[in-house]
């Protein structure tokens, strides 16, 4: 699982004084050798590289990408800020990669070290917050990042296939998610 950020100045993210543009590319569906892989992380600014902190195997893949990362940039003006993003937090519980690995991960590979989870949306902006920080030399203060890692209750509809958009009070639920 990786992210590519792309930025080239859809996701706005408020950095200091300064918004911020960037173009994610999802590429955690290709394979490490894939012919296109290579031409996604070129020139990249910024790179995410996203495992499950409840599947060993993800992390164990992690040198291989990074190891393309590097390899795709050497050629390219550009070296990509890289972030180690550690996901599912939501399920410490079953944590299988300790906390001590992704942090030595980092420090061996001068790495942004992250924890996220996709699922309640704890810590998503302030992932992307700091990665943009990070692309332009701005430091983040106190009071931005404890703003990126508010979460708010939303209601989740859920519409059935051959109804369309009609709501249905019985399906109703409510997730967490996070509002930027």
């Amino acid at each position: 699982m990786s992210l590519i950020l792309k930025v080239f100045l859809s996701l706005l993210s408020s950095v200091g004084n300064l918004n911020v543009t960037l173009q994610v590319w999802d590429i955690g569906g290709q394979t490490l050798g894939g012919k296109m892989l290579d031409k996604y992380v070129y020139g990249a600014h910024g790179v995410l590289l996203v495992y499950d902190i409840t599947n060993y195997q993800s992390f164990e893949n992690l040198e291989d990408w990074f190891s393309m990362v590097k390899k795709a940039n050497e050629e390219s003006n550009i070296q990509p800020v890289v972030s180690l993003v550690g996901n599912k937090i939501d399920l410490e519980h079953m944590r299988t990669v300790k906390a001590d690995k992704h942090q030595r991960f980092c420090l061996e590979n001068s790495l942004v070290s992250q924890f996220v989870s996709a699922k309640t949306g704890d810590s998503v902006h302030l992932c992307f917050q700091r990665v943009a920080a990070e692309i332009l030399g701005v430091k983040l203060n106190k009071a931005e990042i404890e703003q990126s890692q508010r979460i708010v209750k939303a209601e989740l509809v859920d519409y059935p296939q051959d109804e369309g958009p009609i709501r249905q009070e019985n399906t109703q639920q409510s997730k967490i998610c996070s509002v930027q």
